[in-house]
Order: structure tokens, then C-alpha cells, then sequence
């Protein structure tokens, strides 16, 4: 999508213990990222909303990312109250039932769906009992969740091309798992910065390699630069 501005395309996951350590980084980085997903570890501090309030008073967006799972019908009121509050994505699971009624619930919400975690990988997926290829079972999922309303997915860099081939442009692509350096931790289908914007992702989540680095700052600069090398010429 071109009408995203460059420096939105950044991502960062805000996956600290504390309310005071998220709002550090956020100050931290100040300028350098303007886009903030806040998920399950900040959802157990009983301040998420607050949170959220503090970084749309700043101006920052916010990504929603708690996997709603349940009953449609209780997905889908979650879903209109969440559209209230000025989050700009949220992410559910891939059930059929759960996209629709998502997706007639969202308002100015974009709703992204989960097509298979990128800490999954073929033998997790046979655990699982998916008798398919990772490719596969992520454009399968991405066409249902187009077909059901949603506005997009949230896909490893290595499936995105395949998304892009199969599935309507329209869709949002949302890419985690980006590892600028070599990766030594539980995220096994990733792929670097230039990778995942070169394949078709529209935006990338990132949050170890910035929030560990020796100068957080730095970091999500340099990856601006990637990613505004990506798409200016």
C-alpha cells in the first residue's frame, strides 16, 4: 500500500514487564517510532488502557495485539468496544465465524488476522494436526479473512510473496518475527528488514533487536533508513 507514510511502517513491539519501563522506551525513542503493539505481558500489569491513552495522547498509534479467540458473538462486542478507544489494528485468530462477526463490528478499526505464528514452524504444525505446508495453511487463511471482511493478516516476511500472488493487494500485511541480525531466540520464520518491504509486507513489528540493543534509539533509526531505502528512490 502507498498511501502508508515511511516512518509508520515501523512497528515496535512494546513486550515489557512494567508500565514504567514501556513508557521509558517509549520516551527513549521518542521520534524514532510512532507505531506501538502492546500485547498480553502489558495486559497483565491491569493498566493496558491506560497505556494506550498515554500513547494516543502522544500522537503514537497503537496495535492491539491480544489474538481475540472466543465465541464470535462475544469476539465481536469486544471488537466494537475496542473500536471506541482509538487503537488503529487489533489481531484475532483465523476462525470463520469469529472474522465475519469481527469484521461487522470494527468500524475504523483494522482488524488483522492471525494466519500462523512465526514461532511455528512444519513439526509445530504437525503437532497441531495441520497436514500442510506452513505456505499453504497462511494463504488458505489469508483468503478467508479477506473474503470475511477483515483488512489484513499478520504473516512471516517468508510468506508474503505467496500472499501477494494469491490474495487481493488490498490486503494489510503486518510481518513480526524481523531480525536485522542473527536471531538466537524462539522466532523461527523471519526474515531481515529489506526482505519482508522487498516480498510485499506493508508494515514489520519489531521489539528484541531494538529494545536490546546497547542504544534503542539508534537502533530504530537505523531501521528507518532500511525501510525509507525501500520505498524512496
Amino acid at each position: 500500500m502507498d498511501d502508508i507514510k515511511v516512518e509508520d511502517r515501523l512497528i515496535f513491539a512494546l513486550d515489557v514487564a512494567e508500565i514504567e519501563q514501556a513508557k521509558n522506551l517509549v520516551n527513549q525513542l521518542d521520534e524514532s517510532v510512532n507505531f506501538y503493539k502492546i500485547g498480553m505481558e502489558i495486559l497483565m500489569t491491569g493498566q493496558y488502557f491506560n497505556l494506550m491513552d498515554w500513547l494516543l495522547t502522544k500522537n503514537k498509534k497503537v496495535f492491539v495485539d491480544l489474538k481475540f479467540f472466543d465465541v464470535p458473538e462475544t469476539v465481536g462486542r469486544a471488537i466494537k468496544r475496542l473500536s471506541q478507544t482509538g487503537a488503529t489494528f487489533a489481531t484475532i485468530h483465523g476462525n470463520q465465524a469469529l472474522m465475519e462477526k469481527a469484521a461487522e463490528n470494527k468500524g475504523n478499526l483494522k482488524v488483522l488476522a492471525v494466519t500462523a505464528l512465526t514461532s511455528l514452524d512444519r513439526g509445530d504444525l504437525d503437532d497441531l494436526g495441520f497436514n500442510c505446508e506452513v505456505q499453504d495453511l497462511v494463504i488458505s487463511r489469508a483468503k478467508r479473512a479477506f473474503a470475511a471482511g477483515c483488512d489484513g493478516v499478520v504473516s512471516s516476511g517468508l510468506e508474503v510473496r505467496f500472499l501477494r500472488e494469491y490474495v487481493d493487494n488490498k490486503l494489510i500485511i503486518v510481518t513480526p518475527g524481523i531480525r536485522p541480525v542473527a536471531n538466537d531466540d524462539d522466532q523461527k520464520r523471519i526474515v531481515n528488514v529489506a526482505t519482508a518491504f522487498n516480498h510485499g509486507s506493508d508494515y514489520i513489528v519489531v521489539g528484541r533487536p531494538i529494545k536490546n540493543a546497547p542504544n534503542p534509539y539508534q537502533a530504530a533509526i537505523d531501521i528507518q533508513k532500511i525501510i525509507r531505502s525501500c520505498f524512496i528512490v
